[in-house]
């Protein structure tokens, strides 16, 4: 069946807008207003924040969790927690979010970027000839919520006594090998900005560690650095999740599998569509994979091109991380890797998220 194009003249695929994001629902109006009426909003040590914290901790499988203001808090308080510092050198990808490296720029560490791989993740195969006397950790980042391989990434670690921190910002209840991610490394943080599969009503972030002296310390670093009030014992941060969001978070937990299972169902769905696309390759949907987005790679044709005829179609998209980290203005001072992967793949990916709560079905044309 033939069919003209909207940037051609024909009519757009799509006409009704999409459904608002974030959602919400009465479970999660109710949470806010027994907050707001109980008087007690912001107290780290309130039953919603250390009630968060335990739950996501259990969730992830993990001893303790630290609920900070946002996920790049949450990266920066980590490092600090984990002794690394001047000198030292972490290893991870260039393909993600700037946080990524300016957290490990700001407590004085030097990110080191090996590059990516056919799954958007950092390349277990490159981290090796990227270790150096200075290397105290690898920072693997779960991208598009597809988990590294974190078999492979904790073997090289364990080998060469290196700490593992997992940036799992964008895959919250994604696995690997059937274990849940943040539940790998020493370390794993999470981040609940409102776009994320289970996103805060403002912002949000966690730690989640099986270590008692990172957990503790981390707990004083978002508290200024101190335990005790006005007894501050190390340098520290402003840093501490309000009880609002806690609560939010805390009546959206229990969903997050149904959620995540509804965005893998609408990426199979794409990808038996997309089957037919000739110039499309879409991503595997690999056991684990929570699809925080829905990335095609384009082969053959402009991606630029593409996008203006979905956009015209009425298909939202984005393109993520168009610049590596490395060549970003603010990243000057980030050392220059060999990424020809991560700037490839730049240039051919286009994103869209998979429904989630409502039951919005795929179009592909």
């Amino acid at each position: 069946m033939s069919h003209t194009l909207a940037i051609d003249g024909g009519q757009p695929l799509r006409s009704t807008p999409y459904p608002t994001w974030p959602q919400w629902g009465a479970e999660e109006e109710r949470a806010v207003l027994d907050v707001l009426h109980s008087g007690r909003w912001w107290a780290p040590e309130g039953t919603q924040v250390t009630g968060l914290e335990s739950e996501f901790a259990a969730y992830h499988d993990a001893r303790h969790g630290v609920a900070v203001t946002n996920g790049s808090a949450a990266l920066e308080v980590c490092l600090m927690a984990a002794g690394l510092g001047w000198g030292d050198e972490v290893i991870t990808t260039p393909y993600t979010f700037i946080a990524t490296a300016s957290a490990v720029l700001r407590v004085g560490a030097t990110p080191v970027f090996v590059d990516v791989d056919d799954n958007w993740c950092m390349d277990h195969r490159r981290i090796r000839a990227a270790i150096t006397p200075r290397t105290k950790a690898i920072m693997p980042v779960h991208l598009f919520g597809q988990c590294a391989d974190m078999d492979a990434i904790m073997s090289i670690a364990k080998k060469h006594n290196l700490k593992v921190i997992e940036d799992n910002a964008q895959g919250v209840g994604s696995t690997w090998g059937g274990k849940m991610s943040c539940s790998f490394g020493d370390i794993g943080t999470l981040s609940f900005f409102p776009s994320k599969n289970l996103g805060a009503f403002g912002d949000g972030g966690l730690i989640a560690t099986d270590d008692d002296a990172v957990a503790d310390l981390a707990r004083m670093l978002r508290a200024h650095g101190s335990k005790k009030k006005y007894h501050n014992e190390v340098l520290g941060y402003n840093s501490r999740l309000d009880a609002m969001q806690a609560a939010f978070l805390r009546v959206k937990l229990p969903h997050i599998d149904l959620w995540n299972a509804r965005r893998r169902g609408a990426a199979e769905r794409y990808g038996r569509l997309f089957e037919a696309v000739d110039g499309v390759k879409a991503p595997e949907v690999m056991d684990g994979h929570v699809f925080h987005q829905y990335t095609i790679r384009l082969e053959g044709v402009a991606r630029d091109a593409v996008q203006q005829a979905l956009t015209q179609a009425g298909i939202s998209t984005m393109v993520y991380y168009p610049v590596p980290q490395h060549r970003l203005p603010g990243g000057s001072s980030m050392p220059r890797p060999c990424a020809s992967g991560c700037s490839r793949h730049s240039a051919r990916c286009i994103c869209t998220m998979s429904s989630q709560r409502s039951n919005l079905k795929p179009t592909a044309s």
